[in-house]
């Protein structure tokens, strides 16, 4: 079974060496690694072109997104399994050997991995552990994978007309529901690990995440969660706000039993993975935590709209990727 890693990059030549580094490392190396590499101005394709470790060839797309980057990979890929990431990853060693090796069974036909973050800061620390799950919070039959950890048979992917190219962000989403609409829950395998650097910044997360929710409105997704996150902010805030303004200061109170619901989850993972850290930077990274989580839904906030109005403007353009 020919096995093809496929990876987009884009002006990566920071991260691009652990990257590489990972996949040598590899107990079961890939057959062939297809990086498609989307109009790089860095050292990006002079470190591509040099590596000489692996079985790599580079196609170049500049000014392409990367859901048609990855497709452009992929249909170039001559592996019967794909396996996808970021160029952002840190590989485990054992990472295509734990993802591809549920495809023995034939009828296995997408694989999900899973990923960690690999943070260097204390606000890295506490934004790994306020947006991101831990296993033992994922349920397998329901869980959706990250591009940054994932692979399925290419007759698989053509099968799905391959990651929606009119998307920016959340193009992993949508392949992940077509895939498993398709062919039913994804294989979990939670040995293939990948680590990744979360942002280093309060800019750098804001707009990371107000373009995952401007995805979410080009694609419209999850309109549940946005529309509780705007009651939450728009109504019920300033309604206690109010009300203990006008009528009684205990109406605050009720903020008290609100920042359990909001922060605790964040607090109890940053508790297990805070070992790292010195005395003060665990309380910087403890106090990261209400921030990072208000900061990420004010970005939400902003970027779900603009998203519903693009898909608004292109409705006659936009396919309807739950009827196809």
């Amino acid at each position: 079974m020919r096995i093809s890693v496929v990876v987009t990059v884009l002006n990566e030549a920071e991260s691009l060496p652990r990257m590489l580094d990972g996949l040598v490392a590899q107990t079961h190396p890939p057959d062939e690694v297809v990086i498609c590499d989307g109009g790089s101005t860095d050292g990006t394709l002079p470190l591509l072109e040099a590596e000489s470790r692996l079985p790599l060839w580079v196609i170049r797309r500049p000014g392409t997104n990367i859901s048609q980057g990855r497709n452009a990979a992929i249909e170039a890929a001559t592996g019967e399994v794909i396996a996808v990431a970021d160029a952002g990853v840190r590989s485990s060693p054992q990472w295509l050997e734990k993802i591809a090796a549920p495809f023995a069974d034939a009828r296995t036909q997408a694989v999900a991995g899973f990923f960690l973050p690999d943070p260097h800061t204390a606000f890295e620390t506490a934004m790994g552990a306020t947006v991101l799950p831990e296993l033992q919070e994922v349920n397998p039959a329901h869980f959706l994978p990250s591009s940054r950890s994932v692979a399925f048979r290419k007759s698989a992917w053509v099968a799905v007309g391959g990651y929606p190219e009119w998307l920016d962000y959340c193009e992993d989403l949508i392949f992940d529901f077509r895939l498993r609409e398709r062919f039913g829950p994804f294989v979990f395998a939670p040995e293939a690990l990948v680590y990744f650097r979360p942002r280093s910044d309060v800019r750098a997360f804001f707009v990371q995440y107000y373009r995952y929710a401007r995805g979410d409105g080009k694609a419209d997704l999850w309109r549940r969660r946005h529309a509780i996150r705007y009651l939450t902010y728009l109504v019920a805030v300033p309604l206690i706000t109010a009300a203990g303004a006008v009528f009684s200061p205990w109406w605050w109170a009720l903020y008290l039993t609100a920042i359990p619901g909001m922060f605790w989850v964040g607090w109890r993972r940053l508790a297990r993975v805070w070992g790292g850290l010195g005395p003060a930077q665990k309380l910087q990274a403890a106090l990261w935590v209400p921030v990072i989580r208000v900061m990420g839904d004010v970005a939400k906030m902003i970027g779900y709209p603009v998203g519903v109005w693009w898909r608004w403007r292109h409705r006659a353009q936009v396919p309807d990727w739950r009827g196809q």
